[in-house]
């Protein structure tokens, strides 16, 4: 059965993006080095069409691992909004469901992605989710406040997080607001790496 999870970068002061987010300013101000990590690793740039990176290292292994594991994404329309004026075509090669009040119909790119446009809220997405990803797995792809949504709804089923070393001050938090007798939360795998901390997280509800 798919399970649903995030997988994020975050300051070590816990932002997932800085401030004064826009299409022109994705992830805000500052807020790209928390992804310095993976923008040195060829397998980030591969797997998004485009070439970059300098090597092909255990980071590059886990970014291809997510990439392979996930059969659907959801995301919000900000993130959407973000990323459509630079994103490549056909770069997730999955079905990709934006969380958004705007009406608009399915965006079919070349290849395998194709955008849907949700208007009623998580639980409809997932459903949809679902059913695209064949029993692979479902990635909240963001922004943060898609992934809170999610969390304090009691469906995320594991995380992975990637902490860089570095104090962003001020930004969105990834973790805003949790409540926390909500789910048993336990380390699977800390994995130390040069510019980043990767920490995989399970989650049970209580």
């Amino acid at each position: 059965m798919s399970k649903i999870f995030f997988d994020s970068g975050i300051s070590l002061d816990g932002f997932f993006a800085g401030d004064h987010r826009s299409p022109a300013n994705p992830i805000g101000d500052n807020g790209p080095i928390i992804h310095n990590w993976m923008y040195k690793q060829k397998a980030f740039w591969k797997n998004i069409n485009m070439e970059g990176g300098e090597e092909y290292g255990n980071d590059s292994q886990l970014i291809d691992d997510v990439f392979a594991r996930t059969g659907a994404y959801i995301m919000g329309k900000r993130m959407f909004d973000e990323g459509e004026v630079h994103w490549k075509e056909d770069l997730y090669k999955a079905d990709v469901y934006v969380l958004t009040h705007e009406k608009r119909e399915p965006w079919v790119q070349k290849g395998t992605t194709t955008f849907y446009f949700i208007n009623d809220g998580i639980h409809s997405a997932l459903e949809k989710a679902r059913q695209s990803a064949k029993g692979k797995d479902i990635r909240i792809q963001g922004g943060a406040n898609i992934i809170q949504q999610f969390l304090k709804a009691g469906l995320i089923d594991e995380c992975f997080i990637h902490i860089a070393p570095l104090f962003l001050g001020s930004g969105i938090r990834l973790f805003e607001g949790m409540d926390n007798k909500q789910y048993d939360i336990r380390i699977a795998e800390v994995i130390p790496s040069e510019l980043t901390t990767h920490i995989r997280y399970t989650f049970t509800k209580k």
